[in-house]
């Protein structure tokens, strides 16, 4: 495999899903102008014919041209659509995160979720990182599951992974705070186990700005802190967060925020990842 640059990435995921044109259900619910629009963008730009999936008199209200499967739970019919067949991915736009996730474990019997972002800094470099989820990364052995299997998932884009181990503090704050120590011992044996796994490792501590100078897989201490490093840069510091796929060979399920009401990017994402997910089936 030809191995690509990360700045490229953008690039290879818009092409394949061009190349793709998967059919991408997107859960809606509390619809607006903005969320039909963005995923209307999707539709008119090629990354999936687009399905979305909600309350078909508000939606229908809005207007749209888009294909609309009615219903009063899209947490649980964008999950059936996606497990049957119907759709070769979903997103789940703004559909409730508990409800949707809990049920597509259930469908698909899965015990755990493994989900890795895909982001922009304010200057366009994409990069992923994980753990995001408020209840995930909370030990060692998942941190190294996330590294692990997100790294599977990066080569699958023709990109070499390059993780950057992040921790609470710098080398020479051991001593201070419990906590910050067990993340830096965390650190260190995440990057000497990957190395010897073939997987490129570098522990940067707290610095995450030297980081993302030369990692494009970031691994937070734990999701609450991979949540705000996400909600930080695209919230607040003009960054951009293109959707977090779930790990999984057989099926692509994007999870997304609720807040920003913009899923183009994480259509695309999802209607890439569709057939590059069957190519390994």
């Amino acid at each position: 495999m030809s191995l690509l640059t990360t700045p490229d990435l953008v690039d290879i995921i818009r092409n394949k899903a061009i190349q793709n044109r998967a059919k991408v259900a997107i859960g809606i619910r509390d619809p607006t102008k903005k969320i039909i629009s963005s995923a209307e963008e999707a539709n008119d730009k090629g990354f999936a014919e687009v399905i979305l999936v909600g309350d078909q008199r508000e939606i229908g209200f809005l207007g749209t041209s888009l294909e609309v499967v009615g219903t009063d739970e899209p947490e649980k019919v964008m999950v059936d659509l996606l497990a049957s067949g119907h759709v070769d991915a979903a997103v789940r736009g703004t559909a409730r995160a508990s409800d949707t996730l809990s049920y597509l474990k259930k469908v698909l019997g899965m015990e755990k979720l493994h989900r890795v972002a895909l982001l922009t800094t304010a200057d366009g470099t994409p990069f992923f990182i994980a753990p995001v989820g408020i209840d995930e990364g909370e030990d060692l052995a998942d941190k190294m599951e996330f590294a692990r299997l997100g790294s599977e998932h990066i080569r699958r884009f023709g990109i070499e992974p390059l993780l950057g181990i992040l921790s609470g503090g710098r080398m020479g704050d051991l001593g201070r705070n419990s906590r910050v120590d067990r993340t830096l011992a965390d650190g260190e044996f995440m990057v000497n186990q990957l190395n010897k796994m073939g997987i490129k490792a570098k522990h940067y501590t707290i610095l995450i700005e030297d980081a993302i100078k030369e990692a494009n897989f970031l691994i937070a201490p734990d999701g609450i802190s991979g949540n705000l490093i996400f909600r930080t840069l695209v919230f607040l510091g003009c960054g951009d967060g293109m959707g977090a796929p779930i790990l999984m060979d057989k099926y692509v399920f994007v999870d997304t925020s609720r807040v920003g009401g913009h899923y183009a990017k994480a259509i695309m994402v999802a209607g890439a990842l569709a057939n590059m997910n069957k190519s390994k089936g």
